[in-house]
Formats: structure tokens, C-alpha cells, sequence
């Protein structure tokens, strides 16, 4: 078997999962999302009471007979995950009751680390066609890095933006994709069995990758995966085994329209905000010496001192230290707790960290002291 040396970026591959990865190369890929199938087949939930087939389901899809064929499969094409995501990368798998306890424990096996699980709870689903379960309103999603060392990416700021700046939640409440979004077959039928909603794996993307990044699905069906990548400016690579799901890929990718660029950065966390020491500022000039610092709410006061530290009356110390004593806490975050005014507004001291860590303007530097208004 050849191995590829150029990733084959941006492209929909027909073939099996676990051969075509076996063709690519180690450690690159940031992102793997894979809807495996089901295992429906051996649970005997293919079909309704009349025997009838569930819309877009056939056997071929969903081939297993035993558990332990399914085990090894998922074993298979983990194993092939794991060799291609870069050390810091994370992988999403989604499943039912019918499978993703099973794959929960291969992946720990080989040495994933999981990071949560997320409920998928379905606003519209399908209902209970024997009546003698409750309906299965839910799938789950599992979240795990490469390994326990793994530094995985999390962008959590964003989340956070999306929820209307509330933390986001493990569970998430997103329709069934319907309407013009379902793809159907020239019988009006469902083409895929389990398309996912493009608003899924929006929120799976925008959490764990950034643009730019190397995102593989592995089980592409009719190719949702490759078109949120596209239209986030993130690169796909998908394989697909069936030629029908292949073909509607495609002709899907060709109707995304990517967003624009500017319209792609999310706000950064806390790791990604410049690591500037408060002196810096000072001597920077960005905070000279004798500028005013208060609170949101203008109770409190503090002057900026040459040493890179702050005075509030007998109170003298670090932004932090001297923003907890004079809220009688235990703690503060002076970035944060600290505004100057600018233009008639208060503006955290947070903001000009990245003030910070630009280099002087040299014509700036040259002037003399007559030039200077």
C-alpha cells in the first residue's frame, strides 16, 4: 500500500475508512469527527412493525452481525485516528445506546483521553415506531484528546459568546436537520440515514479548531463535516465507501459559499491574551507614572507609580494585590478590575496588554524634545 505524502486537502476520497487512513501520514490532522455506523443491524432496529426499512437505512450500511466484528472494526479504524491526529489534536465520535458505550472503551483503551461527553438533545425526534421503549430523543458525543499530555485546543471564549456569555453546557439542544437541509433521493426518501445538522458540527469546529486547521471525517456520508470545514475556512479531508454519499458530497461542497475571512476569529481565552507584566506598561509609557486608575463604578481610586505599582491612599502594591484590598477580598484580577478613562470612557486596563507588546514607533523615538507639542 502507497503511502501519501501530500495530504490530500480539501477532497472527498471514495474508499474504506481504514485503508484510505492508512495511506496518509502520521500526526496530520488537528481534528477528527467520525459518525461510525450504529451497529443497527445487530440490535435488529433497522426495520419498523410492517418490516418495512427505516427511511434511507439499508443492511449494506450497517453490516455487522456480531459484537465482536463491530469491536474490532472500531478498534481498526480508532487505532488509525489516533496514528494521524498531531500530538495536540482531539477527536469527536457520535453515537446512540447501540454503540458508543462500546467505542467509549476501545478509545480509552488506545490511549485516548476524554475530555467530556456531550448529550445531543434532538428539539424534533424520530419517534418510537414498537412502542415499548421510550423514544430515543438523544445521541452522544464524545470528546477526547490524543492522550492525557495532550495541550488540546479549546476555545472556550467562544463557546461561551455562542451561549450568550454563559458558560456552554455538555448538553446541547439543536434540531434534526429537515427542510431544505435534508437531502433525499429521487424517491423523496432520506439519502443518509443519519445526516447531522450543520448546526452540530458548527459547534463542534468553532470549539476545537481554529482556520487553517486539518479537520478529517472518516464516515463523510453526504459530507456535513466537509462543508462546515469549508465554510469556516478550515481544511477536510473525508472518506466515504458509498458512491451515491460521495457524489451528493460533492455537488454540496460546490454550493458553499465560504464566510469571510474577518468574519472568522473567535474571541480568545485566557491563554491566548499577550502575558504582559504591569511594569511593562509603565515603562512603555502606555501607563506613565501619575495616571488615574479606578474601578467600573468610579468609588475607587488609584494613581500609577514609576516602580509598576499602584496607590490608593496608605494602600500600595500590585494592581491585584491593592484591587482586593480595597474590596476587602481575598483576591482580584486588577486587568479586569482596573479602568482608565478614555473619551469620556471607562476602559478595563485589560485591553492594553496588547499595547504592550508592540514595539515603539522609531519615529517617535527620534524626536526631540522641540519637536514634541
Amino acid at each position: 500500500m502507497e503511502l501519501v505524502c501530500e495530504l490530500p486537502l480539501d477532497q472527498v476520497l471514495l474508499g474504506d475508512a481504514v485503508r484510505v487512513m492508512r495511506m496518509l501520514p502520521a500526526g496530520s490532522v488537528d481534528c477528527v469527527f467520525a459518525d461510525p455506523p450504529y451497529n443497527l443491524q445487530l440490535r435488529g432496529e433497522l426495520r419498523r412493525p410492517d418490516d418495512s426499512l427505516v427511511d434511507g437505512v439499508d443492511e449494506e450500511w450497517d453490516r455487522f452481525t456480531d459484537f465482536a466484528a463491530y469491536d474490532a472494526f472500531t478498534r481498526e479504524w480508532l487505532a488509525e485516528c489516533r496514528r494521524l491526529l498531531r500530538k495536540d489534536g482531539t477527536l469527536w465520535v457520535i453515537g446512540s445506546y447501540h454503540n458508543i458505550f462500546r467505542i467509549g472503551a476501545i478509545l480509552q483503551e488506545l490511549g485516548f483521553w476524554v475530555l467530556n461527553d456531550i448529550v445531543w438533545r434532538k428539539a424534533n425526534p424520530m419517534p418510537n415506531f414498537r412502542g415499548r421503549r421510550f423514544t430515543n430523543a438523544h445521541e452522544t458525543l464524545i470528546w477526547a484528546a490524543r492522550g492525557r499530555e495532550s495541550r488540546h485546543r479549546f476555545n472556550y471564549q467562544a463557546m461561551k459568546a455562542l451561549n450568550d456569555d454563559i458558560q456552554m453546557r455538555s448538553d446541547w439542544f439543536i434540531p434534526l436537520c429537515t427542510g431544505a437541509e435534508r437531502l433525499r433521493n429521487a424517491h423523496g426518501l432520506k439519502l443518509h440515514p443519519t445526516q447531522k445538522p450543520e448546526a452540530l458540527l458548527h459547534r463542534v469546529l468553532l470549539a476545537s479548531t481554529t482556520p487553517g486547521d486539518i479537520v478529517l471525517d472518516p464516515f463523510l456520508g453526504t459530507g456535513t463535516t466537509a462543508a462546515v470545514a469549508r465554510r469556516l475556512h478550515r481544511h477536510y479531508i473525508g472518506i466515504e465507501r458509498h458512491p451515491a454519499y460521495v457524489e451528493a458530497a460533492l455537488a454540496r461542497l460546490r454550493r458553499v459559499r465560504p464566510s469571510a475571512a474577518d468574519a472568522l476569529a473567535v474571541t480568545p481565552g485566557r491563554r491566548e491574551t499577550p502575558r504582559v507584566p504591569f511594569g511593562s506598561l509603565v515603562e512603555r509609557g502606555v501607563l506613565p507614572p501619575g495616571t488615574l486608575l479606578t474601578d467600573r463604578t468610579r468609588r475607587v481610586q488609584a494613581v500609577v507609580v514609576a516602580d509598576g505599582t499602584i496607590r490608593a491612599g496608605t494602600i500600595q502594591g500590585s494592581i491585584h494585590k491593592v484591587g482586593a484590598e480595597v474590596q476587602h477580598a481575598p483576591s482580584c484580577n486588577g486587568w479586569t478590575f482596573w479602568h482608565i478613562e478614555r473619551d469620556g470612557a471607562l476602559v478595563a486596563i485589560d485591553v492594553l496588554r496588547a499595547a504592550g507588546t508592540e514595539p515603539p514607533d522609531p519615529q517617535a523615538e527620534a524626536m526631540t524634545e522641540a519637536d514634541r507639542p
